[in-house]
């Protein structure tokens, strides 16, 4: 059973919740081991990751479930999950949150571009639906929920300040508990105070290498946003590590691993870090006829 009360408490008392962005179990894994609060799974991540394409909602409903129930099998943080534009109308938006609910998610994400959406990070005009409907599916996810502690997070990809003002407070009406706006929509911290007051809801920000968002300070970050995420920290460290070894390795084929300009962690450490050894002592427990400590 998840507990998803310490995660609206902490959005309740104030508190600024960082995440990292996490595309599969592994790199979800690494972010559970490491300092930040939490775990988003990013849309823009899975696609990559698990389709080698780009996030314009090629990959189901079903195939995202499968990588947050993955994630939420491994790790103890609370969980971030992308739910696109809640994969149709509002029946569908029922469908979904209960179903993010039911795979272990603590918070989730739902956007108002028609579908299917193009991510923000690539298109060049994303298209937004009509207000009162996208409202309506704001209504339905909030009215979805079996757990009340299951935060909603509204998110407007409208470009216009004051567009994305409106619809962020009438999304704030419906009862969502967070308030998104994209990266491009506003310029100046002056802004997200700006939509912070009108909307009465703490906001989630998206922090973007590339964006204006990254010259806030952490002051500025946690005036306004109960939620502040790095989405694609690791799906963009894994492709440069990657990458920039395999460039080395094809020029050095024969020579020592030593040579690569990029670290690799060793077998041992990478045993111990998906828990290689505990679950061997667990089998052997169960195999010799006693229960693990």
């Amino acid at each position: 059973m998840i507990d998803r009360k310490p995660l609206r408490g902490r959005v309740a008392s104030g508190d600024t919740v960082w995440f990292a962005g996490a595309q599969d179990a592994l790199s979800a894994l690494l972010v559970d081991q490491s300092d930040f609060d939490g775990v988003f799974t990013t849309g823009f991540g899975v696609s990559a990751a698990l389709l080698g394409q780009p996030d314009m909602e090629l990959y189901t409903l079903s195939e995202n479930l499968g990588v947050v129930d993955n994630i939420a099998n491994v790790v103890r943080k609370p969980i971030f999950a992308d739910a696109d534009t809640g994969y149709g109308n509002v029946l569908n938006v029922v469908r979904t949150v209960r179903a993010f609910e039911k795979a272990g998610a603590a918070a989730l994400q739902l956007e108002d571009q028609i579908s299917p959406k193009r991510c923000p990070v690539a298109a060049t005009q994303p298209l937004t639906l009509p207000i009162a409907e996208a409202v309506g599916k704001v209504r339905a996810a909030v009215d979805a929920r079996r757990d009340p502690d299951l935060l909603i997070v509204a998110r407007t990809d409208a470009t216009d300040p004051d567009e994305a003002i409106e619809r962020l407070a009438r999304y704030a009406e419906a009862g969502a508990d967070l308030v998104q706006p994209i990266s491009r929509t506003f310029d100046s911290y002056d802004g997200l105070v700006r939509l912070r007051e009108a909307s009465g809801r703490p906001l989630s920000l998206i922090l973007m290498e590339g964006t204006w968002m990254m010259q806030l300070t952490r002051p500025q970050i946690e005036s306004v946003a109960a939620f502040a995420t790095y989405p694609l920290v690791t799906l963009m460290s894994m492709v440069h590590a990657i990458r920039t070894n395999l460039d080395a390795l094809s020029q050095r084929r024969g020579r020592p691993l030593a040579d690569l300009p990029c670290g690799r962690t060793t077998v041992a450490e990478f045993k111990q870090l998906i828990g290689w050894q505990a679950m061997e002592q667990q089998q052997q427990q169960y195999e010799n006829g006693s229960r693990p400590a």
